[in-house]
């Protein structure tokens, strides 16, 4: 039989299992020093505008500084998208040019949760996927809203989607010269 000739299999439908973005918390240093920044313009305005007799209020202006800042370091931020679906996970990202980067789901080797103090505070948390893609070898989401929970149904659609496509992962270690093992 020619591959001409061969017959294709029906595509199995790809359901989204979920979707979100980065938590605004992972910058709240960030918009402190934002607020602190202002907090110093202001400041500085204010005195050197009383010392010129009003000439030094057009230092006001530069309050424009820290509010691009925070907003510029916000959209960035609200146009990540991560979607989990059945099959992959697809993170899009960009503000004016639009860079989408696809996982699909058999391709995960591990995957490590974190919440750090901060973030388990406000329900956040972090997980980091270990891949054996080639662009991707390691996809970091950060500050994840309900993480345990985006765990789980990661490792579901992983191990069911290593399944459907009959993937195994093997895992070599300590060997040495053509498959001897070391000797220690």
């Amino acid at each position: 039989m020619s591959p001409e000739e061969a017959p294709i299999t029906p595509a199995v439908a790809e359901t989204n299992l979920w979707s979100g973005h980065t938590s605004q918390w992972v910058h709240f240093w960030y918009y402190f020093f934002c607020i602190l920044l202002a907090a110093g313009i202001g400041f500085a305005a204010t005195v050197f505008g009383m010392a010129t007799a009003g000439i030094g209020m057009l230092g006001y202006l530069a309050l424009i500084i820290p509010l691009v800042m925070w907003i510029s370091r916000w959209w960035a931020t609200k146009c990540t998208t991560y979607e989990l679906t059945s099959q992959r996970l697809r993170i899009r990202a960009g503000i004016l040019s639009k860079k989408v980067d696809e996982l699909e789901l058999f391709r995960v080797r591990d995957y490590t949760m974190e919440q750090p103090f901060l973030l388990r505070l406000v329900g956040l948390g972090n997980m980091t996927l270990i891949t054996s893609d080639a662009t991707s070898p390691t996809v970091v989401m950060r500050a994840i809203p309900g993480i345990e929970v985006v765990r789980e149904m990661l490792r579901t659609a992983v191990q069911n989607e290593r399944d459907r496509k009959r993937v195994r992962q093997m895992d070599v270690d300590n060997v040495v010269d053509g498959g001897a093992a070391a000797a220690h």
